[in-house]
């Protein structure tokens, strides 16, 4: 089974959005792939959560239920890596980290700096409408060419 990491943005988009985010948060709620997070992401998306902007989206039971949710589905890794990888936005680290102690085959985002690495340790990082293509068995076109 695919092991697969969110960002927290992507967390964010699948709770307050009914698009592409959701429909891949579906798919991780009927197991079609393993869900892997750490205690360091549901930190950072709780905490982005609380911000004034997110309240006219959802309301504190809303998030209740949507992290209650998250503990059934998510495999919780504990992170041990503490490596700096990322200068432009060292929050990303954290999901970097969360992949690489988890073996994850998959980071899924919509970050500009982590979509700008494509791969880290053997780990491809995609935007939410490509790991949907990915999970459909539909073929990426490659992002770059040999000639």
């Amino acid at each position: 089974m695919l092991r697969v990491v969110f960002d927290v943005n992507v967390l964010v988009s699948s709770l307050i959005t009914k698009g592409k985010p959701r429909k891949l948060w579906f798919k991780a709620r009927r197991k079609s792939f393993a869900l892997i997070l750490s205690k360091e992401i549901i930190s950072e998306f709780v905490k982005v959560m609380s911000r004034e902007k997110f309240s006219r989206y959802v309301n504190e039971e809303d998030l209740r239920v949507f992290l209650q949710a998250l503990y059934e589905t998510a495999l919780l890794v504990k992170t041990r890596s503490r490596f700096k990888i990322m200068k432009e936005d060292p929050e990303d680290d954290m999901v970097l980290r969360t992949a690489y102690d988890s073996k994850a085959d998959y980071i899924v985002s919509g970050d500009k700096h982590l979509l700008s690495l494509r791969e880290f340790e053997g780990i491809r990082i995609v935007s939410v409408d490509e790991m949907l293509k990915i999970l459909e068995g539909k073929k990426l076109k490659p992002s770059f060419s040999l000639f």
